[in-house]
């Protein structure tokens, strides 16, 4: 079987989060992005790490063996740089490569010819983009991320004031109607309900009950 090919978290042997490395830009300053690396199997699962500029960034661990369902944390850490790229982007690309291991090997057991694509040994391989964000624009993204992240709080409690209100009302308008119903039967001269009538009163206080204890036990989220 061939080399398994896919991007970011789309792996079968393990998935990474997240699926790109972006670091904040400063002259003269070192940033650091972690990826999470997910073991999806019951097998022992070996990793490393390449990139096409290793003079510009430290891996640790840029090697290692993750237990089966278990994940680790890799630090990918830019070296301090003398001059901005050129419109801040960047050309350059990491690859993580992952096979299956025996059982019970650890990082000083692997092999040379681990990560080698001979005998039909399936090796995936993992590509990650690099990005370089600066200060303001990290800035910018993070205080963006809050606002939606409150706008989206602010919609949830509407709605649940919403819903609030509504059961609020239409408890409200099924009390009416029960006041309107007695004073008709008042108004008749009945001695007594009919046992039509008990029933449908019965079926409105079970409503009104149900719909009180919605409105009342539905907690509202702080502010």
């Amino acid at each position: 079987m061939g080399p398994v090919m896919t991007a970011g978290g789309g792996n079968k042997l393990i998935s990474v989060q997240p699926n790109d490395l972006k670091f904040i830009f400063e002259l003269g300053k070192t940033s650091s992005c972690d990826l999470k690396v997910v073991n999806n199997t019951e097998h022992h699962v070996a990793f490393k790490v390449k990139t096409t500029s290793p003079k510009k960034y430290f891996v640790r661990p840029n090697t290692g063996v993750v237990e089966p369902w278990d994940s680790i944390v890799i630090r990918v850490t830019l070296q301090a740089q003398k001059e901005y790229p050129p419109d801040m982007q960047c050309k350059d690309k990491f690859l993580l490569l992952s096979t299956i291991v025996s059982a019970h090997t650890n990082v000083d057991e692997l092999v040379p010819n681990t990560f080698n694509k001979d005998n039909g040994k399936v090796i995936e391989e993992c590509k990650l983009k690099v990005f370089y964000m600066s200060p303001n624009s990290a800035s910018e993204d993070a205080g963006l991320r809050s606002s939606i992240q409150s706008l989206d709080s602010n919609s949830a409690l509407q709605r649940l004031k919403d819903e609030r209100d509504a059961a609020i009302r239409q408890t409200t308008q099924l009390q009416q109607e029960l006041d309107m119903l007695k004073r008709r039967r008042h108004r008749k001269g009945d001695s007594g309900f009919s046992i039509t009538f008990a029933v449908f009163v019965g079926l409105i206080g079970i409503m009104v009950g149900f719909l009180l204890n919605l409105s009342l036990s539905s907690p509202l989220p702080t502010e």
